[in-house]
């Protein structure tokens, strides 16, 4: 597996990622919902994150990350990836080259959840709404620090 920096050019297969990735995850969220996101995602969100993509032996993309600010915006991966490790390379890779130590994941979504904290991500705050204003709690996440203080 290789990580490489997107380009505008992957944007229209990472939203076919993010959607696809989102109906097998996100079953809280109304087909309302994933419509008014997905446009706000494709021309705002993605060009407002240091956007990563995990490419397979064949250099097809199968998940991406986008971080701003040390906070992971977005982390998807293809469903019929998931549970491979994709996402954890993609974790790692942001935390080590962009900084990451911050997520804010919903808490409807257990599997995120635990997911984060299997990767030593400690929940520090929680939201009763999420980013849009709808009623889709989030918890506010952070990396753990060791007892030397680093990360």
């Amino acid at each position: 597996m290789k990580i490489d920096t997107a380009t505008k050019m992957d944007y229209l297969k990472l939203i076919e990622i993010w959607e696809a990735s989102v109906r097998a995850t996100h079953d809280f969220l109304s087909e309302e919902n994933i419509q008014t996101l997905k446009p706000l995602i494709l021309e705002h969100y993605f060009d407002a994150v240091g956007l990563r993509v995990a490419k397979d032996d064949y250099n097809e993309i199968v998940g991406f990350i986008g971080v701003a600010d040390q906070n992971i915006e977005m982390l998807f991966i293809s469903p019929v990836h998931r549970k491979k490790g994709i996402g954890s390379v993609l974790l790692k890779n942001a935390i080590a080259t962009q900084g990451a130590t911050k997520i804010d994941v919903n808490e409807q979504n257990p599997d995120a959840v635990a997911f984060y904290k299997h990767l030593g991500f400690s929940q520090v705050g929680r939201s009763p709404l999420d980013g849009q204003g709808n009623p889709f709690p989030l918890l506010h996440m952070e990396l753990k620090k060791n007892k030397k203080g680093s990360l």
